[in-house]
């Protein structure tokens, strides 16, 4: 199977240029209340007081509140351009935030959207969804189950079936954040990001090594899909079991992602609920950032920075790195509830 390429991504700049928000750059504050290990430091964007770096990308900003809208905005505009948009409109299977910027995109676009969800969406999306204009079924308890609602769907109706993650539209428009972070920071050394099905990180990745920037692939302990498959030396299916399942839960990594992980470059690590939940509380308590679990599993990767038994990530004295916060539809009040805090 070949890989993205450098080239789909900078076509993929170009259709969504203007279509987008550029994204937006901050640094770690200097030693955060929570004590959270990020150090001291000085000056612009701060990490261990050894002189590392962390800087946020606010990629939750964009439209729809994630990332994927990028890769919405390239998958439909890419087939407008070549005639190949339906009448029936397009249809997805998403966790949520895949589907939201399909919705929007394809309102933008004139279109219909349905999207199938699982039963378990978190409502706070399902509203968000219809508020598009989205015909929204929810089918079954897993992505897997809505993904084959959707195919029967598309093949019955005519509808143009897009794809969450699996599609090199859809990676490639993801990757467009990866140029923005690189012309803003173009002495970056790490990018750090969340993996689900393996989509942002296929794209993010590809434009990363170009520029010769080393990846950091993230995944929950349960829900590790690309890391299983690295092991595995192919796409396998994985159990799904996590508090990121709703935005990672893909049950196996698409062929992209494992033909971009296997390239010099890129790590593969995981951390556990309990780390992506005090991550999450981290933001929120000391930069008032309020994100989804997937958006700061790509955090928690440095709070732990274990590196024991392929856990967490710890930079190298003066390594600057860019940590991706890719989405925030997420129910407010479960950052301050019991439930959200992190264990004591």
């Amino acid at each position: 199977m070949s890989g993205l390429t450098y080239d789909d991504v900078k076509q993929a700049a170009d259709r969504v240029a203007g279509q987008v928000r550029p994204v937006s750059l901050a640094p770690m504050d200097p030693a955060p209340a929570s004590g959270t290990g990020f150090g001291s430091g000085s000056g612009s964007g701060s990490g261990s007081g050894s002189g590392t770096e962390t800087w946020l990308a606010l990629e939750y900003l964009q439209y729809t509140g994630s990332f994927k809208a990028r890769g919405a905005q390239n998958f439909l505009r890419a087939h407008r351009a070549c005639g190949t948009l339906p009448d029936a409109g397009v249809t997805i299977a998403s966790g949520g935030n895949a589907g939201l910027a399909c919705a929007w995109a394809a309102r933008q676009q004139g279109v219909r959207a349905t999207v199938f969800l699982p039963e378990t969406a978190p409502p706070v999306k399902v509203g968000r969804l219809r508020s598009y204009g989205a015909d929204v079924r929810l089918v079954g308890a897993t992505y897997g189950e809505a993904l084959t609602a959707c195919e029967e769907f598309a093949a019955t109706t005519g509808a143009l079936a897009s794809h969450a993650y699996d599609h090199p539209l859809i990676a490639a428009g993801a990757g467009t954040l990866m140029e923005e972070i690189h012309a803003r920071l173009p002495e970056l050394d790490t990018v750090v990001v969340s993996v689900g099905g393996g989509g942002l990180f296929t794209g993010v990745a590809t434009a990363a090594l170009h520029h010769g920037v080393r990846v950091v692939a993230v995944e929950p302990e349960n829900c590790r899909a690309l890391n299983a498959a690295l092991e595995a030396g192919h796409v396998v299916d994985v159990p799904v079991d996590s508090v990121a399942a709703d935005s990672l839960g893909a049950s196996r990594a698409s062929a992209m992602a494992l033909h971009t992980a296997g390239q010099e470059g890129v790590r593969s690590v995981l951390v556990t609920d309990t780390a992506i939940t005090a991550a999450r509380h981290t933001l929120w308590e000391d930069h008032r950032i309020a994100v989804e679990h997937a958006a700061s599993t790509a955090l928690a990767a440095l709070i732990s920075g274990q590196e024991d038994g392929g856990y967490g990530y710890r930079p190298a004295p003066g390594e600057r790195a860019c940590v991706v916060l890719c989405g925030a539809n997420t129910d407010l009040r479960s950052l301050t509830s019991a439930a959200g805090a992190p264990p004591a």
